[in-house]
């Protein structure tokens, strides 16, 4: 809110500061958007779920840092379409500062080949897709955010989140498109990397249980 007053602490309390005020600005009056409490519940239940699921460890603080970026990341293209990069590299560091207390060198060289590999392969498709089809087929960005999410799901986790974010982009583009929007794709990975943060151990540990691995 920018209606040249100063804020206070009571002001900014998530979700509780805009119930007390009704939905609006305290000074001028003007309506605030329901979406900053939906963004606050979301990232709240997030956190939980964070907590819940890997407890007061390392491996909680990385992936709640990586859930930020990713939420960041998320509210950022869909307002402007674009992913600063500022974001992956929160999310590089996260990693890097937490593997060698978690992987051993086997692990970690393994994740690193994953980003290489399916970093270097979206890349590839992405450029051939442009020239056939004569415009740009996929953000710099998301090919970036598809190279981080190798580091932190490896092979099989990385493939899971690229069908996942597939399906979700395509349902949800098609739906976009018949109400003459378009939706960047950067989000569908996002959401797709945090299903399977939460509920791809079952799935992967059965599709390596598969291949043998």
């Amino acid at each position: 809110m920018s209606c040249g007053h100063d804020l206070y602490l009571k002001d900014l309390i998530p979700i509780v500061s805009w119930l007390a005020l009704k939905g609006r600005c305290r000074y001028c009056h003007e309506k605030v958007s329901g979406r900053y409490v939906l963004v606050e519940v979301i990232f709240a239940l997030l956190t939980v779920c964070c907590l819940l699921k890997f407890d007061l460890t390392i491996l909680c603080l990385r992936n709640y840092i990586f859930i930020s970026v990713l939420y960041l990341l998320t509210l950022t293209d869909i307002d402007t379409m674009t992913i600063p990069d500022g974001c992956h590299i929160i999310a590089i560091i996260a990693w890097a500062a937490t593997s060698p207390m978690m992987y051993g060198r086997s692990e970690i060289l393994s994740h690193v080949a994953a980003t290489a590999i399916f970093g270097g392969a979206v890349l590839a498709l992405s450029l051939i897709m442009d020239r056939l089809l004569g415009k740009e087929s996929m953000g710099g960005g998301d090919i970036k955010l598809l190279a981080v999410v190798g580091l932190y799901f490896g092979f099989i986790g990385t493939l899971f989140v690229m069908i996942i974010s597939c399906i979700l982009g395509l349902v949800f583009s098609i739906a976009a498109r018949r109400r003459g929007k378009a939706f960047p794709f950067g989000p569908w990975i996002a959401m797709a990397a945090v299903i399977v943060l939460f509920a791809g151990e079952p799935l992967i540990s059965w599709y390596s249980g598969l291949l043998g691995i």
